[in-house]
């Protein structure tokens, strides 16, 4: 079919990326430095044969544009820029290389590393543009039309105090999952299938926090290794579903699959946040492929060097940085992320490494940069759960605490911390104060409140929750970069021996160490975050680094023995006890003032003699247990006019190696005490005690007990 059969008219400049209107196709594409740009038209049954190519001869403030009447959805497309060749000065135009559409919503296929997908060869030292088309090895965009029902949908709108958050894998989730038919497995259908619903009610959480779904490419070193990425921190298309978890096809259809899924998780209560890396793409370093940025317009969407802008300012490790001070960068993201809330229907997002999201064009992170600036005014973005990542590798990248207001942030502190005190580490016990009561040192001063610290003990990078109680060291062999990757967690400890163990004595410490940090996180102030598979004792043989596997050694076992079934059982009772006592939920910081009904304060702190510790408690390095009293009150009115009231809660943390004879506060504090959680049981006992006795706590345990207004 030649050029001739297609009409094309001038068309329009907005919405980018390709638009179907009913009538025929908008295609519109943002270029600053092109001189000519093609759209590639491709067949169906083979697309790697050109049916035809066309100029986008309309240009409107440096978008491309051009329509063509008659197309429908369904069609395959991609471009090819024309411009000047100066790596020097970062432009790096080669119309051999096919590109992607950034603004894609559906791609088919992936990236060939097969195929001469870089844009350059040397010659003499110098880069020279590759002549070799690059057509056969990258994958197409999809024309789609916007015909989803989403009728009777209701977003959940999880208040934050209420939150807690599910780290979660599409695929590993339920790659062996029974109850999910074989076919069903590992895709978004299968995410939102009863079975797994069930298993989500059933634990109590209340907000799904997606690994990134966004289309992306996986790195060629570790496909020459028989390797993937799993995890999907690739980035390649930020409107398009990763075809990798649809079941029903990938001409689009991952599009219809993905909204589906949304709108059952929402029908069962349950909101959908995303994990998104738009702090860089899958494009890396100036020897990476050229696929669809670096070929668009390579100086407005990356960071270049100052000195040399053949080579790319780097504050992600990952090789490359998209410039968010750029205004089209900034468009593409605000663009990106208004259509996952509004087409997509997502409840909110994560932003990975979101210190360089916050770079102003000079380089520095600003709480007023262009990025934060966009989201803070934008009337639907604004309104949505964000969480930022708050560091990147750049310099001064470590921001916990600095994000504007609106942002909830991952708290590495958090994590650090609570590792170090039940290892029983010294001088953990004032960070641990500010830990456990919502980190007011790092939130309180912006204006935010607890729910703004996300706490997790573990999360999909590093260690799951059995190997951190299992391992000293990590175990990344199978990642086939000699054990060198991943990060040295210093805060694991194995608790007397290496990985598996049958060991009658360390068995069992570890089943009570994985209890301790579950109790300990739903018992925080913040929202709380869970890593897929911790409730069930997931393990990964001490790889804390396995974003490069897509195999049994990330899927979750759902194969439930005795140990597996007691730890899901006490996670599902921590979470239940968080929900139903308010105390665990404040909307704001304790104050330590003195509650209406009651005559103690809303938050105290307690020695194990029963007396309130002093300044030198605090201060002692060698102070491992500790009680922490929250004061119930008696709550806001409902409808009728009725007060509720909060329970108070006494919880003792102790990281001794001994057990200790702790001491009940006296009688001002409370009367009456019945223990509620246990973690040196795997189920708790019923045990009712007074106002200053004297009770035996186990080593390295926890206990909660709630106050009684009248013995009985």
């Amino acid at each position: 079919m030649s050029e001739q059969q297609f009409e094309v008219w001038p068309g329009v400049g907005y919405p980018l990326g390709a638009t179907w209107d009913g009538k025929g196709v908008n295609f519109a594409v943002y270029s600053e430095n092109a001189k000519q740009v093609h759209v590639c038209l491709f067949d169906a049954k083979d697309t790697n044969k050109e049916l035809a190519r066309f100029e986008l001869a309309d240009q409107t403030n440096h978008v491309f544009h051009g329509y063509v009447p008659n197309l429908a959805p369904g069609a395959l497309y991609n471009f090819r820029a024309t411009g000047p060749w100066d790596p020097a000065q970062g432009l790096r135009f080669n119309p051999a290389k096919l590109l992607v559409d950034p603004y894609a919503r559906a791609l088919h296929g992936k990236p060939d590393w097969k195929a001469p997908l870089v844009g350059h060869v040397l010659k003499d030292e110098k880069e020279l543009p590759d002549p070799r088309d690059s057509v056969a090895g990258v994958p197409r965009c999809i024309v789609l039309a916007d015909d989803f029902d989403w009728s009777g949908d209701v977003r959940p709108e999880v208040i934050w105090r209420k939150a807690v958050v599910y780290e979660v894998h599409v695929k590993q989730f339920t790659a062996r999952h029974p109850g999910v038919p074989p076919e069903l497995r590992g895709t978004y259908a299968g995410l939102a299938h009863p079975a797994s619903i069930e298993h989500f009610k059933k634990l109590g959480v209340t907000s799904l926090e997606l690994l990134p779904v966004h289309e992306c490419s996986p790195e060629g070193f570790l496909l020459e290794k028989g390797l993937t990425n799993a995890w999907g921190y690739n980035t390649l298309g930020f409107f398009a579903p990763d075809q990798r978890y649809a079941f029903s096809g990938t001409r689009g259809e991952q599009v219809r699959e993905f909204k589906g899924m949304v709108k059952l998780l929402h029908q069962a209560g349950l909101e959908v946040i995303l994990d998104v890396v738009y702090n860089h793409s899958c494009e890396g370093n100036h020897q990476g492929p050229t696929l669809a940025f670096r070929g668009l317009d390579n100086t407005t969407y990356y960071w270049l060097e100052d000195h040399d802008q053949a080579k790319y300012r780097d504050f992600t490790g990952c090789g490359n940085s998209l410039d968010a001070s750029h205004p089209q960068v900034v468009k593409l993201i605000m663009d990106s992320l208004r259509y996952w809330v509004t087409e997509m229907h997502v409840d909110g997002f994560r932003f990975d490494l979101a210190t360089t999201l916050a770079r102003t064009h000079h380089g520095e992170f600003s709480r007023r940069s262009e990025f934060l600036a966009a989201i803070y005014q934008d009337p639907v973005l604004s309104r949505v759960k964000l969480i930022a990542e708050p560091w990147d590798l750049g310099t001064e990248g470590y921001r916990l605490g600095n994000f504007p207001l609106l942002f909830s942030e991952w708290n590495d502190r958090y994590r650090n911390t609570v590792r170090r005190f039940w290892r029983g580490d010294s001088g953990q016990l004032a960070d641990l104060g500010y830990r456990l009561t919502g980190s007011s040192d790092f939130f309180k001063l912006s204006g935010r409140r607890p729910s703004a610290s996300v706490n997790y003990v573990t999360a999909h990078d590093g260690f799951t929750l059995a190997d951190l109680v299992s391992h000293s060291h990590k175990h990344n062999e199978t990642n086939k970069e000699e054990n060198r990757d991943g990060s040295n967690e210093n805060y694991s400890a194995n608790w007397g021996a290496e990985g598996e163990t049958d060991d009658p004595i360390v068995e069992p410490m570890r089943e009570r160490m994985q209890r301790n940090f579950i109790a300990t996180l739903f018992l925080s102030q913040g929202t709380p975050m869970l890593l897929m598979g911790d409730e069930l004792g997931r393990s990964q043989k001490g790889n804390n680094n396995a974003y490069c596997h897509d195999d049994e050694l990330t899927y979750v076992d759902w194969k439930l023995d005795a140990k597996k079934q007691a730890l899901l059982d006490f996670t599902r009772r921590c979470i239940e006890l968080r929900a139903a006592n308010r105390v665990l939920q404040r909307r704001n910081f304790f104050l330590g003032t003195m509650l209406e009904d009651r005559p103690f304060r809303d938050l105290a702190w307690f020695h194990p003699t029963g007396r309130e510790l002093d300044n030198s408690d605090w201060s002692n390095p060698e102070q491992r247990c500790v009680g922490m009293l929250l004061g119930g009150d008696l709550g806001t009115r409902d409808p009728q006019g009725r007060r509720h009231r909060s329970d108070t809660l006494l919880v003792y943390f102790n990281a001794e190696g001994t057990a200790l004879e702790v001491k009940l506060p006296p009688e001002a504090w409370g009367d009456f005490w019945d223990v509620v959680l246990e973690t040196a049981h795997a189920t708790s006992r019923t045990l009712a005690l007074h106002a200053a006795e004297t009770l035996s706590l186990p080593a390295r345990s926890l206990m909660v007990l709630r106050m009684r207004l009248k013995a009985g």
